[in-house]
């Protein structure tokens, strides 16, 4: 089923439907996009000439749709050129182009009957066999494929991707009464391996798992803000990364939603409950109805719980007073147990305190998770059969770090069942029936393996490990650890791989890390084929240990600086020219030195969601770990051999992709900066990248690797280069677009890359290249303005200007 969906449609070129045809093209998917004819000529269109046959007049909705997906921040496409992909029209003179179509993704507003009339048109007009699915956010999948025909209706099913559709991994599919299994687990094979979506089985319920719980949670944390007289940014403090939620917390999240949306999934989950008893849990509070009525929407209205103003000294985020309906200066929120346990990242730890604190704090979070968890596992089994499903749904919808089931554990279920049945709430069946079973908590893990309770056995059952999916944790129970230390560890993937796992915090690069480079190479030679560098963290790295930097260059402790960037540099050229292929898996953010460390290896595998860049004069440093190195090489290759080609654009490009800290907004886009090469390759889906980046490297392995030698070939332009970049740096400095750090930093890159003050076309090695790399570095961290971006970087996380 997934290798049949070669062409898709999508109806609706809202926000939702061109964002879900921007992923199918980033997929690779040709995708039709088609809208509604406009109902009438604009002023602008008879400016044009248009008519009402026109087709810029007639598909008119649809081009906005795709320029809309185009513009989008952040973008919608790994890359501009993936939109050629995309062909748009309209419902009325392009339906014919569905017999085309293997899967047909209805995604115009939420109305019943819309969504009935157009699937009736598409019911005429689709091939047998193809699938069809509504984007619907909660409306009964039932009820929409009524009338259809048996085809329509054995292919017909619920797919509620999240916004925007590139970034958010939640997808739900919703069976209807008559759909095919096989066309559930096909397209969940395809949503998964080609999409890169993490699949949850929804059951056809009001607004299904993730929006039901979400719901239920918003409107509770509302009704016990007003109950408890706290104030709106109080409990945004309380319900954000206090509790392992985002840190947009309650009414922040509202704001990005949409204030009119969420009261229509509120509404059409009351309209829908059949329980009477649960429908005031989902009562619209007075002040949100005003809001609506005022049209403070949220941030798409400029205004909503939050609103920015524009003052003297800059922006300011005023909050609003629910009780007087007028906005204010935030207040400072001051609890002794959110003090306490700011510290704590341990999520489970920091969690357990909070809630079980005898405050005002604590009380809050104590009451809004007792109901949000009492409420989740009463939906078990009405949303979904197993647990799982709805900590996935959670995670992956809203950005929880642990889902409701999870909460459970955390909290401790005889502590947590305890107190709530002591204040009066009656325990769900799930949760009673895990405390019959003598079971202490919702999963547990035992020997690399995790098991789950099930209500059905009334007793915890193995979950399933999915094919293609490596768990490092999981090799770390099973004693697969070849080697660690407090930085990294060497981990036998099986199959004559090993994969070298960073651990240190936010995964940045020290001493630690450099010794396991040289320590996993050694025991590479000696016992693996091949060596994947990866890791299943927040980001694959941040760069270099800039704490420790920042404390050497203040000590001026040189000598030691000098010995640490060598050491980095020797170990890159090691992974470089190791006998046997060596494969980085970069994800998420992959910045300086983590960098560095992708550009020496022999293949990139990288996760779609890759955002990686030589970022070092962002901290008034260069790269000197061979990144100004590589970079300049990889300007180069493209060039034939002897032939006479002007190399001044081939410098240009790599100074100015390292003196601007480009950083890719996808490993698409990091091919076109030349951070990836063409040969490298990207999975849409990064639980799957470690498993795929060992397959890259077991294919090297059975083509024979052969690694590079250090290179003493490399021609560069030298004082004709030098020349050329201190004009172009004095003019941007007398324009006021650089300060003069930055242009003292632009010199130093630019001699690196120059390959010093040398004759032009002399040939230089990679050592040579490396020397330079090093002096500058050396030089700019004994800098003032330096340290000093270093220390604001450290200290707010954003790049000073000084």
């Amino acid at each position: 089923m997934s290798s049949a969906i070669r062409r898709a449609a999508v109806l609706g070129a809202g926000v939702m439907g061109s964002g879900i045809a921007a992923h199918l093209a980033n997929a690779g998917i040709p995708t039709f996009l088609l809208d509604i004819v406009p109902p009438e000529l604009t002023e602008e269109d008879r400016r044009k000439g248009l008519t009402r046959e026109s087709p810029a007049f007639r598909n008119r909705f649809a081009a906005k749709g795709l320029e809309a997906a185009l513009k989008a921040s952040p973008p919608a496409f790994f890359s501009p050129k993936d939109a050629r992909l995309i062909t748009i029209g309209n419902i009325e003179d392009h339906l014919e182009w569905l017999s085309q179509a293997d899967w047909i993704i209805e995604a115009v507003p939420e109305r019943l009957e819309a969504k009935q009339a157009l699937f009736a048109k598409v019911d005429a007009h689709r091939r047998p066999g193809s699938l069809i699915s509504s984007n619907t956010s909660g409306i009964s999948i039932r009820r929409l494929a009524e009338g259809r025909s048996v085809d329509f209706r054995l292919h017909f099913l619920g797919t509620h991707f999240f916004n925007p559709p590139r970034y958010m991994k939640l997808l739900e599919l919703i069976p209807g009464p008559e759909t095919l299994p096989e066309v559930m687990q096909g397209l969940a094979a395809f949503a998964e391996r080609r999409l890169g979506k993490g699949i949850v089985f929804a059951k056809d319920t009001p607004n299904f798992i993730a929006n039901r719980i979400a719901a239920f949670g918003l409107f509770t944390a509302m009704r016990l803000m007003v109950g408890g007289d706290y104030s709106i940014e109080e409990v945004d403090r309380l319900t954000g990364s206090a509790i392992g939620h985002p840190k947009t917390a309650t009414f922040r999240t509202a704001d990005l939603v949409g204030l009119d949306t969420v009261v229509h999934i509120a509404t059409n989950i009351a309209e829908a409950l059949s329980d009477d008893q649960e429908r005031p849990a989902y009562t619209i509070p007075p002040f949100l109805s005003e809001l609506v009525k005022r049209g403070w929407l949220g941030e798409k209205a400029g205004q909503g719980f939050y609103k920015r103003i524009k003052g003297t000294e800059g922006s300011e985020i005023l909050v609003l007073d629910y009780k007087t309906m007028e906005y204010r200066q935030q207040r400072p929120v001051a609890f002794p147990s959110l003090d306490m346990v700011q510290g704590i990242e341990e999520p489970v730890e920091r969690l357990r305190a909070l809630a079980y604190a005898d405050d005002r704090a604590g009380r809050y979070v104590w009451q809004l998770l007792r109901e949000t968890l009492l409420y989740a596992a009463d939906r078990i089994p009405e949303i979904a059969d197993d647990i799982g499903s709805v900590d996935q749904a959670m995670k992956l919808g809203f950005g929880w770090e642990l889902g409701p089931f999870e909460l459970w554990d955390a909290l401790g279920i005889k502590k947590a069942s305890a107190r709530m049945a002591q204040e009066g709430k009656t325990l769900p069946p799930l949760v009673t029936a895990l405390l019959q079973s003598g079971a202490e908590s919702f999963y547990r893990r035992e020997a690399g393996r995790q098991y789950a309770f099930d209500l059905g056995t009334a007793e915890q059952v193995e979950i399933s490990a999915r094919p293609g999916i490596i768990h490092l944790q999981t090799l770390h129970e099973q004693q697969q650890v070849v080697t660690r230390n407090s930085g990294a560890s060497l981990v036998d993937l099986g199959d004559g791989v090993a994969c070298l796992q960073f651990h240190s915090k936010n995964n940045a690069i020290g001493p630690d890390i450099l010794q396991m480079i040289r320590t996993s190479l050694q025991l590479c030679a000696e016992r693996f084929d091949a060596l994947v560098i990866g890791n299943q963290g927040r980001h694959f790295c941040v760069g270099a240990n800039l704490m420790a930097l920042l404390f050497e260059a203040q000590e001026e402790n040189w000598d030691d600086i000098e010995l640490m960037i060598r050491a980095f540099q020797d170990a890159d050229m090691a992974l470089k020219c190791f006998e046997k292929p060596v494969v980085a898996a970069p994800f998420s953010m992959t910045l300086g030195g983590g960098c560095e460390i992708c550009l020496h290896t022999a293949r990139i595998r990288a996760a779609a969601e890759t955002y990686i860049g030589l970022v070092e004069v962002g901290v008034g440093l260069i790269p000197a770990a061979g990144g100004c190195k590589e970079m300049l090489l990889r300007s180069l290759e493209g060039i034939p051999e002897g032939a006479e080609v002007d190399l001044l654009p081939f410098f240009r490009y790599a100074f100015e992709t390292i003196a601007f800290a480009k950083v890719s907004t996808s490993a698409k886009d990091a091919q076109r900066l030349g951070y990836l090469r063409s040969a490298d390759t990207f999975s849409i889906n990064q639980d799957r990248l470690l498993h795929e980046a060992k397959q890259v490297a077991l294919g090297l392995v059975a083509q024979g690797y052969t690694p590079p030698q250090p290179r003493d070939d490399i021609k560069v332009l030298g004082t004709r280069a030098i020349a050329v970049a201190d004009t172009q740096l004095y003019n941007m400095k007398c324009g006021g677009y650089i300060s003069d750090h930055d242009e003292r930093i632009a010199r130093k890159l630019a001699n690196v890359l120059a390959g010093g003050d040398v004759v032009p076309g002399t040939l230089v090695s990679e050592a040579h290249l490396l020397d330079l790399e090093r002096e500058a570095f050396l030089s700019l961290c004994g800098e003032r303005k330096s340290q000093e971006r270093i220390q604001h970087m450290l200290k707010t996380g954003k790049p000073l200007r000084n």
